[in-house]
């Protein structure tokens, strides 16, 4: 679930990883985010922070990097902030 600043909730399913560490930072991470058929989406996602909220409770902070994707399925990229949430 992403969820935006003005509390707009947006279902989909993530796909995260993360990146090797780099000597004293936080790991990098990032993912592709796939909005579910019947979401509506998020207006001009593009550099906007989002809160990604995993089915477990846990959530982190990421940006949108970019959208892909067609007519039947959009997918933002994104770019996590902080700690990864997985």
């Amino acid at each position: 679930m992403l969820l935006s600043a003005d509390g707009t909730r947006t279902s989909g399913t993530a796909a995260l990883f993360s990146e090797p560490g780099r000597k004293g930072g936080i790991p990098p991470w990032a993912g592709d985010f796939r909005l579910a058929t019947t979401a509506t989406g998020i207006k001009n996602p593009v550099g906007k922070t989002l809160t990604l909220e995993m089915p477990d409770g846990r959530s982190g902070k990421v940006v949108v990097q970019g959208v892909k994707g067609g007519s039947k399925s959009t997918i933002l990229a994104l770019m996590g902030e902080d700690q990864p949430p997985f």
